[in-house]
């Protein structure tokens, strides 16, 4: 069964092979990360591990039993009881139902270990997997996200109350 869990450095090897193995599935759906994140790809994993220390984020692998990466799940910029999520998953588990249940559980914990109570997350328009995902999740569209923050596509932001939905017994 996957399990979620806080990125750590010994994840490297497994986020990269994940990164790698799916670069061009990812590329049909979002924007390119490009030749240099992977060519830095040891310099900008460790800036994360830095941020996720200084608390700006929250990074989570999701893996399956042989330590697979099967998914990433992140909170960044946490602010003021607030985050921005994203996610990506590979594309061996697409459509199961698995980005739905793990953005279910990264909310869960975003509210009981990060004490967040908002959560934010942009999509571009041609994403509609990500979107049916933030709708099923209990996200509703907030507005037009600016391009620059996409990759130069346009896209919409997607926002979710945890504090109101835990309070009533909704995921």
């Amino acid at each position: 069964m996957p399990e979620l869990t806080r990125l750590d450095a010994g994840h490297a090897p497994a986020v990269l092979a994940f990164e790698t193995e799916n670069r061009d599935y990812f590329a049909a759906s979002v924007p390119d990360r490009g030749d240099g994140y992977f060519e830095r790809f040891a310099e900008r994993f460790d800036a994360l591990l830095a941020e996720q220390e200084a608390g700006v984020c929250a990074f989570h692998v999701l893996l399956d039993g042989d330590g697979t990466v099967l998914g990433r799940f992140n909170l960044v910029d946490i602010e003021d009881g607030a985050a921005e999520l994203g996610y990506r998953v590979g594309r061996r588990v697409a459509g199961r139902g698995v980005a739905t249940a793990t953005v279910l559980e990264l909310c869960r914990l975003a509210a009981a270990r990060y004490g967040l109570h908002t959560l934010r997350a942009a999509t571009v328009h041609r994403n509609a997997a990500s979107r049916r995902v933030l709708v099923k999740a209990g996200f509703v569209p907030a507005g037009p996200a600016d391009p620059a923050h996409l990759g130069g596509e346009p896209g919409t932001w997607y926002a979710r109350d945890l504090v109101h939905r835990e309070q009533n017994g909704l995921s």
